[in-house]
């Protein structure tokens, strides 16, 4: 299981947009904090019970704290057909006009942050002090990025002798959104940013297991002034994305979510000749050389695998240690660890929570008692914590070989894998023995070895003496099975737009008779 989000970087996160709302508001007690219906749909929420019934369990508790039904095909019919007809007259808006609703949408988010944030934290278990930071926060980033930009979408011009051709990009039409589970707040808004600064509409599906934020997101962005029908969200679950992604009226298909379920929707699109953008699964590897910076590699591993209880895709869960500074390294990683605080989600003091469902929490435990099987240590955690929700620690595996399964497959949990090795070339060849390819991270404060390691290693995105930062102006995507396209900065905008090409005759058309 796999799925994307990822967090920003937090010091680009001012105490004032960090509080949000007052802390009277924090409690979801105003009238408009939560959503009030199971699709938003044409610019207004939209209930139809006749869907199966899909609860929404706090993971912290395990009590379910609302329902949503899963769109019924009346439903899905209605956010295309509205999405259609939006998208025409979106698409001839001036695109600084476009820019200003999505900037001001930016700010919307920023203003009420606390309450995006607990509804985020109720979504998904995650603490408080992580979804301030880096889950709304993140989406306003990238609205605010792709609004500054909606106005610089521009072609080329060739010259041919005399005759002369030009580009111009133009927006697909409707595209399909889904969603994953773990930054359900962000991925809407990493997808709708540049879809619609570049005149796209979109139908965006959350994942069943988190589907309250996307629906906040709607809201938050037909109050900015978008036009109703050009960002719709229906809920559901396999069938509804199958139906969404298969329908002839829409172009193009953005999937967040597992190596397993990106092949069926792209198998599916490649047969309609849809355009996709797969951002998928990983098991990245992490390279700590012998000259690092001991604090800041143990800083790194530890937010490339426990953030957001691990379950985030970019995670560096292979971390390949110089055995000259192994048992140094795994001494300071095992004391900063048992530091952790777990508790209320809701608690800012808190900064570890639960897994999302019990059924990932199942996965993981299936994986941590298969790596014991093989003979792995488990150096800390490892089990299910006694309490209600769905609470594993975090979890750190040693004594090792690269054919163990914990070591090969995504987990997609707190669970660390620590290797050791010997020399720059080994290291390299076991980082890509792998047929994931999402990101990577060098520790060494020799930056020509770096800046070498980099450029061989098979991964999308590269963290240098850092790991898991993704502002909204750099791209991020994988290679090989782990994905096709990129999110985020510039690029992302040609993954919404194709290009049109004119050629204009300047002389007498040449003809052979």
């Amino acid at each position: 299981m796999s799925a994307g989000g990822q967090p920003p970087d937090p010091r680009s996160i001012s105490k004032a947009e960090k509080t949000g709302t007052t802390p009277a508001e924090t409690e979801m007690t105003r009238p408009d904090a939560q959503p009030t219906a199971s699709h938003f749909i044409d610019g207004a929420y939209v209930e139809d019970t006749g869907g199966d019934a899909i609860p929404v369990i706090y993971p912290a508790t395990g009590e379910t704290v609302a329902t949503v039904h899963a769109a019924t095909p009346a439903v899905v019919e209605r956010a295309l057909a509205s999405a259609v007809r939006a998208q025409v007259e979106w698409a001839a808006m001036a695109p600084v006009a476009r820019g200003r609703i999505l900037r001001r949408a930016a700010d919307l988010i920023r203003a009420r942050n606390r309450e995006l944030s607990v509804l985020e934290t109720l979504d998904t278990g995650k603490p408080l002090q992580e979804t301030l930071v880096a889950d709304a926060m993140s989406g306003a980033d990238a609205l605010e990025y792709f609004g500054g930009l909606a106005a610089d979408v521009t072609g080329a011009t060739m010259q041919f002798g005399g005759d002369w051709a030009y580009t111009i990009r133009k927006p697909l039409g409707v595209c399909v959104g889904i969603g994953a589970w773990n930054y359900p707040t962000q991925i809407a808004c990493w997808k709708a940013a540049p879809a619609l600064a570049t005149g796209n509409a979109m139908v965006f599906k959350p994942s069943e297991t988190t589907p309250l934020c996307a629906l906040k997101v709607a809201e938050i962005l037909h109050e900015a002034g978008l036009p109703a029908g050009l960002f719709n969200v229906v809920q559901g679950r396999g069938p509804v994305g199958a139906a969404l992604t298969t329908d002839a009226r829409v172009a193009k298909v953005s999937l967040t979510g597992s190596v397993p379920t990106g092949r069926k929707v792209a198998a599916a699109a490649a047969g309609a000749m849809k355009h996709v953008t797969m951002e998928l699964g990983g098991k990245s590897p992490i390279l700590i050389f012998e000259d690092a910076d001991m604090d800041d590699a143990v800083s790194g591993a530890i937010n490339g695998n426990f953030y957001s209880s691990g379950q985030v895709c970019s995670n560096g869960t292979r971390v390949f240690v110089h055995e000259s500074i192994a048992a140094d390294f795994l001494a300071r990683l095992t004391e900063r660890v048992a530091t952790a605080t777990l508790g209320d989600p809701l608690d800012e003091a808190v900064n570890f929570g639960p897994m999302t469902t019990e059924a990932q929490l199942d996965i993981v435990l299936g994986h941590i008692a298969r790596a014991r099987a093989e003979g792995a240590t488990v150096a800390a955690g490892g089990s299910r914590l006694d309490r209600p929700g769905f609470w594993i620690g975090p979890t750190i595996l040693t004594d090792l070989t690269d054919d163990m399964a914990c070591v090969r497959e995504e987990i997609f949990g707190p669970v660390m894998s620590v290797l050791t090795f010997r020399d720059e070339a080994e290291a390299l060849a076991r980082a890509n023995a792998t047929d994931f390819g999402l990101s990577a991270g060098v520790f060494t404060r020799d930056l020509a070895r770096a800046h070498r390691i980099a450029a061989a290693l098979e991964a999308g995105t590269i963290w240098i003496n850092q790991y898991n930062l993704t502002p909204a102006g750099m791209p991020f995507g994988g290679s090989k099975a782990s994905g096709i396209g990129r999110e985020n900065a510039r690029m992302a905008m040609d993954h919404f737009t194709e290009a049109q090409t004119i050629y204009v005759g300047m002389g007498p058309v040449d003809s052979a008779y």
